[in-house]
């Protein structure tokens, strides 16, 4: 299926990793240019020269940035404009979750979490908006997750900072409509990712493979699809909602969680 992306610009952040990375490659096999940035160097290094070795002769620019310092988002979107004239698609894909209950939540936390999830988007969209309205194809498309609708007690102050994220990226969108700009959001459920790598690395049964330990974490937790989400599953999602085939979707949030949603 042609995506209709082929030289296009798209921007991931966050891309050095997980479904930041599996974003990349589905973007570069498409045919897409890419820019992508990461606050660990030495990862995104990494990162780049996988995907040069995968894509030989792809148009690609790796930058470290992190996208709470306004200024580096923004000589990150000047770099952007100058060397591949401008973006067409912003994927914003930054963000881990902070693990405690109310009371064990301290108010750093709280203002941290808040501002990842929000000004992890803001930032970027301020930095690109100007060079969005002038792509016929424009799209701003954000990892979110689904405790933005349903909430996790033991995850409380990144519940309440993804449901200001759903709220924020909602309202977003009749705004930037009016630019040319569609702005849609993934809800993500339980996704193989380094943490969950790293909570198999500690496990009580040390006979459990990952595939039944994650199986066994899925079917618990009450997925229908009694497993975990794949990376690239979610950056496929991103990849249809960011691309032309999606030109008359904005303000959607589609749920990526294997059946774990429990809302009608």
């Amino acid at each position: 299926m042609d995506l209709k992306i082929k030289d296009r610009v798209a921007v991931v952040t966050g891309g050095s990793s997980g479904i930041g990375f599996e974003t990349l490659r589905l973007l570069l096999a498409e045919g897409a240019k890419v820019a992508f940035c990461g606050r660990d160097a030495g990862r995104l290094a990494g990162a780049s020269e996988t995907l040069r070795q995968a894509f030989p002769g792809a148009v690609m620019l790796a930058q470290p940035c992190d996208v709470l310092i306004p200024d580096q988002v923004k000589a990150f979107a000047a770099v952007v404009e100058a060397e591949l004239g401008g973006v067409d698609m912003l994927i914003n894909n930054a963000g881990q979750g902070y693990v405690a209950d109310f009371a064990a939540t301290p108010r750093e936390a709280w203002l941290h979490e808040a501002e990842l999830k929000l000004f992890g988007v803001i930032n970027p969209v301020q930095a690109f908006e100007n060079q969005l309205m002038r792509s016929p194809i424009a799209s701003i498309t954000c990892v979110n997750s689904l405790l933005a609708k349903q909430p996790e007690a033991h995850m409380i102050a990144t519940s309440a900072a993804r449901a200001a994220l759903l709220n924020m990226t909602l309202t977003l969108s009749k705004e930037m409509i009016d630019k040319g700009i569609r702005v849609n959001s993934i809800l993500l459920g339980m996704v193989e990712s380094g943490q969950w790598r790293r909570r198999y690395a500690e496990r009580r049964d040390r006979e459990q493979d990952w595939e039944a330990w994650s199986q066994h974490l899925a079917a618990r937790r009450g997925i229908p699809m009694r497993r975990m989400g794949h990376p690239q599953e979610a950056a496929q999602a991103l990849l249809f909602l960011a691309s032309p085939l999606a030109s008359f979707t904005t303000g959607a949030a589609l749920d990526v969680s294997g059946g774990f949603a429990r809302q009608c």
